[in-house]
């Protein structure tokens, strides 16, 4: 690990896996909407929304995903990483109230370029919602 508690290049093997949960309030979505400007009536406006085929309010995707990147960022590989890319596939609505869980687990190690993949996925009550792929910039205890 590194001086951040982070997992190093050389400390990370195929199949570690961290996670994180976090329940999304009303309040989530009402920040969300004014950090990201991402106004949406989907999102904001319930007579609006239930005329949608979601029936309702929903999260926004993107705020939803940003839970792999506390992962990513918190966890596995931690602190002192590099996000480098994400590709994300929105299987299934979040709505306020749902408890998203945000899971990674290392899928490829490549310590010559300091590099790993790792597979992504959200869930609620064991339901995929998202999943993915992130690359990122690992730390190195040989660089130190």
């Amino acid at each position: 690990m590194n001086p951040r508690n982070g997992y190093d290049i050389e400390d990370l093997q195929p199949g570690m896996s961290g996670s994180v949960s976090k329940t999304v309030t009303e309040a989530d979505i009402v920040l969300f909407a004014g950090i990201s400007t991402d106004v949406n009536p989907v999102h904001i406006d319930e007579s609006y929304a239930v005329t949608t085929p979601f029936g309702g309010r929903i999260a926004h995707g993107i705020l939803s995903a940003g839970f792999i990147s506390a992962v990513l960022a918190n966890k596995l590989p931690g602190p002192g990483t590099i996000y480098l890319g994400q590709t994300l596939r929105f299987k299934a609505p979040v709505r306020p109230g749902d408890t998203v869980t945000a899971t990674v687990t290392v899928k490829e190690v490549i310590v010559g370029k300091r590099r790993c993949i790792l597979d992504t996925v959200c869930t609620v009550d064991g339901k995929v919602v998202i999943e993915g792929e992130a690359t990122m910039l690992c730390t190195s205890s040989a660089a130190a």
